[in-house]
């Protein structure tokens, strides 16, 4: 008889499995993150359509000419750049605390139904967003066009491994 090249050692027992890690917390986590995710489109859209409308009446009250060209185009890039901040910061909140792809839907939704809702009429007369007010119509252009980029983005890239 002879014997093996290689020491044959005797197998082992395969040992408990590895502990899971507990899901409560995780998933108490994330929704908490899902519900201020959802609170800071609503947030974010109020403050937008009142910069909106008080950048406008700023515009407006001016006088004609040079200051007031100047004027609503400073206002206007301002708060352009400031929607398409915030909106960013919004959809990386909601990917970083939610941990899904569709996470930047969840500021995006109710962002919408308020700038929706403020260019309805009010019972008493006010109105958030008037036909003549363009600063708000890009502020609302480019949070829609920022939030469709995001997601677009979130939903083609594939996920890291692990």
């Amino acid at each position: 008889m002879t014997l093996p090249a290689v020491p044959m050692a005797p197998e082992q027992e395969p040992g408990a499995p590895p502990a899971r890690p507990r899901r409560g917390p995780d998933l108490a986590l994330r929704i908490v993150g899902a519900v201020v995710a959802v609170w800071t489109g609503v947030l974010a859209a109020g403050l937008e359509l009142i910069f909106a409308t008080g950048a406008w009446e700023l515009v407006k009250g001016r006088p004609e000419g040079v200051s007031r060209t100047v004027v609503g185009i400073a206002v206007g890039l301002g708060g352009v750049a400031g929607a398409i901040a915030l909106t960013v910061l919004l959809g990386w909140f909601a990917h970083a605390a939610v941990g899904t792809r569709w996470a930047a839907a969840l500021p995006a939704l109710p962002w919408f139904v308020v700038v929706v809702a403020g260019g309805f009429r009010t019972t008493e007369g006010d109105l958030a967003l008037t036909g003549d007010n363009v600063l708000g119509l890009g502020l609302i252009v480019a949070g829609a066009v920022t939030f469709a980029v995001l997601g677009f983005r979130q939903l083609v890239v594939p996920p890291p491994t692990h």
